[in-house]
């Protein structure tokens, strides 16, 4: 099969990374509107695989006759670039009978994708938005979980992050993905079930204190995107379902206080004879100060709280020290590659909207990443006294 990837950062070159090892796959397109990093990052895949199976492209995501002319002598698509690109990706994907996977990054593009799902059933292509980590990944193992306890529970929790293993003040946080789309989880509503409704929440609350072997005492609270599509495909068979972002204890109250302050808003402000909006500045600065090519790490926890009992799939990952790869970049990255390899090699039978945690075979899945080197442990504990509500 032959496979393109629009997008040449980390979680792009990631995933043309492991698309190049899979012997299914003949071809790789690495596609990028920046010519140089497409060819460095063609260069470093080609030498870490031995095989020269990757192949760059020079073309900007929002010119979408040029990525339609390229996606046609392909059998699948995997945008790697900003969420706000991912509607028109998804659009030229369905008219070039090419399966599509995105990284996700917001509520209503990913909604939006899903309405074009007839269509793309019509042309006999899988739409898969929200693939990644969390959603994504996440949503695999939940709806894994929820088939697991027997089809419903009081609550399914998500709890996931990257974080540096050597943590510096005051944030102590170091950038793993884009930082369009960290802002968007930390400014936008959260979507969850609580008492098997669908209900809106404000991001960076609920607090909690999160602990997991290995790591001192954590911190997690809710942030937006997490759920995906989760609420709406298990409606009443589950009580609760949320994500919480994991994070060194203190970072939230910080970050609140930039959302209390404005420091997210989209709204333009004239400061002289320019006009910027106080989101633009953060991300620079975001950019500036966040980011660290410090070694890092992440933690991904999913939970279904049934009958006394929490069943959990855990996975720790930390940055590999031979290719250089982030744990962010494997398991967010890997995860949609492998989605995309099942839709375009036809494992997924399903076309027109595909669900991570309805659709994709979960068993399979949990085989392929533990190929990859990451394996998932599963366990199933009896619950301590106050997890037996649902809402604890």
């Amino acid at each position: 099969m032959k496979l393109l990837v629009i997008g040449a950062g980390m979680m792009g070159s990631a995933a043309a990374y492991d698309m190049a090892r899979q012997p299914q796959v003949s071809e790789v397109t690495l596609a990028d509107s920046d010519a140089r990093r497409v060819a460095e990052a063609v260069e470093r895949i080609n030498n870490l695989t031995d095989n020269k199976k990757v192949e760059g492209a020079s073309v900007d995501a929002a010119d979408l006759e040029k990525v339609a002319q390229l996606m046609k002598g392909h059998d699948g698509v995997l945008s790697a670039v900003p969420y706000f690109f991912n509607l028109g990706l998804a659009k030229t994907a369905i008219e070039s009978k090419c399966h599509f996977a995105d990284l996700g990054g917001n509520n209503v593009v990913v909604r939006q994708t899903l309405e074009l799902a007839q269509e793309a059933k019509k042309n006999g292509v899988g739409l898969a938005p929200d693939c990644g980590l969390s959603p994504g990944m996440a949503s695999i193992l939940g709806g894994e979980l929820l088939r697991r306890v027997g089809g419903r529970a009081d609550s399914l929790k998500v709890y996931v992050g990257g974080l540096p293993q050597n943590p510096k003040a005051p944030f102590n946080y170091q950038l793993v993905f884009s930082v369009e789309g960290l802002i968007n989880e930390y400014c936008e509503p959260a979507r969850i079930l609580r008492d098997g409704e669908l209900t809106m929440i404000d991001p960076l609350s609920e607090i909690e204190e999160f602990n997991i072997e290995g790591w001192p005492a954590l911190e997690a609270f809710h942030t937006s995107g997490g759920t995906s599509t989760m609420p709406e495909t298990f409606g009443k068979n589950v009580g609760e379902c949320f994500e919480k972002t994991i994070r060194y204890k203190g970072h939230c109250a910080m970050i609140r206080s930039l959302y209390d302050f404005g420091f997210f808003s989209s709204e333009k402000r004239k400061i002289g004879q320019h006009e910027i909006t106080p989101r633009q500045m953060t991300t620079s600065l975001f950019l500036e100060k966040f980011v660290d090519d410090a070694s890092e790490a992440t933690i991904l926890r999913v939970e279904a709280h049934q009958n006394g009992e929490v069943a959990s799939f855990t996975l720790i990952d930390k940055t590999d020290p031979e290719t250089k790869l982030t744990s962010m970049m494997r398991t967010t990255a890997w995860p949609a590659s492998i989605v995309l390899q099942m839709m375009a090699s036809g494992e997924i039978t399903k076309r027109g909207d595909v669900l991570q945690e309805r659709d994709v075979p979960a068993e399979k899945f949990l085989d392929e990443m533990a190929q990859r080197g990451l394996p998932i442990a599963y366990e199933v504990a009896v619950a301590q006294p106050e997890e037996c509500e649902v809402g604890a």
